[in-house]
């Protein structure tokens, strides 16, 4: 079957250099740790220039980085990155792999890394590929040994026992067989590489070549995919003309210097008997393409497609009858949709579905059969060049269907690694549209079976038609405001559930709540009617906690017609990515606090996916969120504090030429507390945003929980209105802090001392500092992470800066 089709063909000079790749038969697997870690620009050159297939196996998805764009964290942003990374594949034409590992963020050695991620079940995970793939050479981003983040030299480690492991019939049987790959090769990093390098001894690959099929060069390709990498700032401009690559062999098969990167391979389907056929009809084939007349290469595309059904060896007949089927319904011109009429559908509900086919050439093809979900739809018909023929049939969708959510988020995570099914495919980057058509077809007689998504289609007034695949949703929705409610003894706390319908057709039914233990929630129960008008309706919870509470979760419950669900939904919509919903159980974790607050009138000027100052709104102050004009023309007395957002200066390069009236507000008695920002060869940061100097770096503690020390005991940062002790700083989650401050001015006092296994202590994580009659406060402390998650101490310890 050939897999999921484009609407819109591919145009002529791409399909001339598909053509002129179908007698390739060779494959590169690139091994890195994130998402934005492969090398794009190799990446195009291997699939454009070369025809090879290449593979990117990521050990994680991304989620423990921060996130530029928006303010999903953790899973919610290994589902954005994800999407990310199959944006990059779209562009470079390359497949897209992932093992169970999970990003759990900054790690300062591979041994850290593999002892949460579980080695050998990523291991396992890397061999399965490997075996899966079965590449010809393994080319790595990373070195296994020197100073790097813990997953990017862990991806090394394990991209080596795996080009042994996989070769091994012992290890890990499986449905899939043993596989050798030839090499095993390290492609060097270009940051570091300096002018001293001695690069004599390394091969060198110019990937800078321009393709004129394509009107790029694969510079340009590499630019586009990698700005695919939007919630990591990872935007790129092409660099034009020649751009060499460095390898350095690792394993396997020798390579001279001087010598191509794929030396001594044949990589050409003439490696298996009997391909001699074939070979001799895709030459005639590439001679006799007429760009105008795609068409016109049908007869033969159908003769390959027979002759490759001959091929011995399995794995590359399937893979070379696709590539056949895919041109094949290029060069027929061929538009084939299967589009819902709503965005959603319930588990057993019904959507109409639309089957829209058009011929827009001269080719002689036809429907043979067509199948919604399994259900066949219509007989079969004609295909005339240019008409319309469209069927459209009810998908039904049985009551007990499951709804969508992405594989590798529907089982609690580990600290290490995301729950996976077992065989084939589990290293997949998605599981791909929930509902499919198949499309039965014969073009030029030869018969093909194209495998489409169930799409829903909308026009945006700014970007156009949009489409994204259908999705199976719970009748209603119930989204609490935040993933974590804070509740002082004694003391009323309050917070919402969104309801929403997931159709058109709304629902009548019922919301129940369940408090925890040491608890009460009201009201407990509310009955709810949502409608077409109306899809939405709120309820206001009010939440109280014993004292001696402990923290639990608080449940919601949806009865809709008798069937009970609990599921809360979170949007991920960006243009750069299809819109999509993600559905997590419906809970509200609560945790009891006893926190004192001082001046309470904040204002905030957010950074990037930054959920601070809702954070802070939710325990009782009144935060204003401003901008650069209320600094330059408003009056900063009214507020308390003025918290600026993580990397905030980082993305508004205006402030730091907003000094001077941020000075002059502490000067008269303000307090400015500058969350992280960084500084590195990318984004540097020279500008002055304290009274005096200091040096942002990249040092950071990522053990959350490293003690902290403190330098001062009786400062006021420690004691008011909060008096802190060890209990503050336990249930952090991820890590302490990052990009801590260094070579600091006398006006600075540091508040903690800090440090990971096995290195000297930090003290830049929190400096504070007297400026007039105010206070100036830098942290790399990452708040960010903890107040959203709900840590008591941080609000205690954040709280106390704001009443310096």
């Amino acid at each position: 079957m050939t897999p999921a089709h484009a609407a819109a063909p591919r145009p002529a000079g791409e399909l001339l250099r598909a053509i002129r790749h179908l007698p390739v038969a060779g494959s590169v697997l690139y091994v890195a740790a994130h998402p934005d870690d492969e090398n794009t620009r190799l990446i195009a050159w291997l699939v454009g220039q070369r025809g090879l297939r290449t593979s990117y196996l990521s050990m994680t998805r991304g989620g423990g980085g921060q996130n530029l764009i928006g303010t999903e964290q953790a899973a919610h942003l290994g589902l954005v990155r994800t999407g990310e990374l199959l944006a990059a594949r779209s562009v470079d034409g390359a497949d897209q792999r992932f093992t169970r590992a999970r990003d759990f963020g900054y790690s300062k050695g591979p041994e850290e890394t593999l002892a949460i991620w579980d080695r050998d079940a990523i291991l396992r995970d890397v061999v399965f590929t490997v075996r899966a793939e079965r590449p010809d050479v393994i080319i790595t981003r990373f070195e296994p040994t020197g100073k790097n983040h813990g997953h990017h030299t862990a991806s090394a480690i394990l991209a080596a026992e795996a080009f042994q492991k996989a070769a091994d019939p012992a290890f890990d049987p499986g449905p899939l067989s043993a596989w050798q790959a030839d090499r095993l090769v390290h492609n060097q990093s270009h940051w570091r590489i300096t002018p001293e390098t001695d690069t004599s001894g390394w091969l060198q690959v110019d990937v800078g070549a321009f393709d004129p099929l394509i009107g790029r060069s694969y510079s340009e390709v590499a630019a586009l995919s990698r700005s695919m990498h939007k919630s990591q700032g990872f935007g790129s401009a092409p660099q034009i003309g020649p751009q060499i690559e460095y390898f350095t062999p690792v394993a396997g098969t020798p390579i001279q210097v001087g010598a191509d990167l794929f030396a001594g391979l044949d990589l050409t389907l003439a490696r298996f008997p009997g391909s001699e056929p074939l070979l001799k009809t895709l030459a005639e084939l590439a001679r006799s393409f007429d760009a105008t007349a795609p068409h016109a290469s049908l007869p033969l595309l159908a003769r390959a497609y027979t002759q490759a059904g001959a091929l011995p060896d399995a794995l590359w007949r399937a893979r070379k009858q696709a590539e056949i089927a895919a041109l094949m319904v290029d060069c027929a011109g061929l538009w084939l949709t299967a589009r819902a009429e709503q965005p959603a559908v319930l588990p057993g509900g019904s959507v109409p579905v639309t089957l829209t086919l058009v011929n827009r050439s001269p080719a002689d093809v036809a429907l043979v059969a067509a199948r919604l979900d399994g259900v066949a739809v219509g007989g079969p018909a004609p295909l005339p060049r240019d008409e319309v023929v469209t069927r459209t049939q009810p998908l039904e969708i049985k009551a007990d269907r499951a709804v969508s959510v992405p594989f590798w988020l529907r089982q609690p995570p580990s600290d290490g690694g995301y729950g996976l099914p077992a065989g084939l495919g589990r290293d997949a980057a998605d599981h791909g549209a929930d509902v499919q058509a198949e499309i039965s077809l014969t073009i030029a007689g030869q018969a093909l079976t194209v495998a489409l998504p169930v799409e829903y289609a909308w026009t945006d007034a700014v970007a156009g038609e949009r489409v994204h695949p259908l999705e199976i949703l719970p009748p209603v929705t119930a989204t609490f405001d935040d993933a974590v409610a804070l509740v002082a003894a004694g003391q009323p706390a309050r917070t919402r559930v969104v309801l929403r319908a997931s159709t058109p057709a709304g629902a009548q039914g019922t919301l129940r709540l369940a408090a925890p233990a040491g608890f009460t929630v009201q009201p407990a129960q509310v009955p709810f009617t949502l409608t077409e008008a109306d899809p939405e309706a709120i309820v206001e919870l009010t939440l109280t906690a014993k004292a001696g509470a402990a923290a639990g979760a608080l449940a919601a419950q949806v009865e809709v017609a008798g069937r009970k669900t609990s599921w809360r939904r979170a949007v991920i919509d960006y243009p750069h990515l299809p819109r999509r919903t993600l559905l997590e159980p419906s809970t509200l974790r609560l945790v009891p606090i006893d926190l004192k607050r001082g001046p309470g009138r904040i204002a905030y000027v957010p950074g990037p996916g930054d959920k601070v100052a809702q954070a802070l709104r939710q325990v009782g102050y009144q935060v204003e969120e401003i901008d650069e004009d209320a600094i330059a023309t408003g009056d900063l007395r009214r507020f308390d504090a003025v918290v600026m957002g993580i990397r905030a200066y980082n993305t508004r390069p205006r402030l730091l030429a907003l000094h001077g009236p941020l000075m002059a507000y502490v000067e008269g008695g303000g307090r400015l507390i500058v969350q992280y920002n960084t500084n590195n060869r990318f984004n540097p940061l020279k500008a002055e945003i304290g009274p005096e100097p200091f040096e942002i770096t990249r040092d950071r503690v990522t053990d959350e929980a490293a003690t902290m020390e403190p330098v001062d005991p009786a400062h006021p940062a420690l004691t008011t209105p909060n008096r802190l002790g060890p209990a503050d700083f336990a249930g952090w989650v991820q890590e302490r802090g990052l990009y801590f401050a260094a070579n600091w001015g006398p006006a600075y006092r540091p508040i903690f001392r800090a440090h990971d296994a096995g290195e000297p202590p930090l003290e830049g994580g929190l400096l504070v500092a007297r400026h007039g009659k105010g206070v100036f406060v830098y942290t790399g402390l990452a708040f960010f992470r903890q107040l959203p998650a709900g840590v008591p101490g941080a609000y205690r310890l954040f709280a106390n800066l704001l009443a310096l």
